[in-house]
């Protein structure tokens, strides 16, 4: 489905990769091997894909917001598990 005054566009896996190493991306999975439905091994997966420039400027956006607001980075690190 197009929205109407939109013309179709074939993005090319180049700029695909351009968009998400400019962006970022952040993927999180589980896995959990079980036997006769016992559960062995679990896994949790969080998995960064980015460019190293995007990966600083996070850094340095983060850092800034950490000088401005300290009990707020904290309280989101252990919330999150970071």
């Amino acid at each position: 489905m197009t929205r109407p005054g939109l013309a179709p566009r074939d993005v090319t896996l180049l700029e695909l990769l351009d968009r998400v190493l400019d962006k970022g991306v952040i993927l999180r999975g589980d896995i959990t091997i079980s036997v006769a439905d016992v559960d062995l091994i679990y896994i949790g997966l969080k998995l960064l894909l980015s460019s190293v420039q995007t990966a600083e400027r996070m850094r340095m956006l983060r850092a800034g917001a950490a000088r401005r607001r300290p009990d707020r980075i904290e309280r989101e690190s252990v919330v999150s598990g970071t």
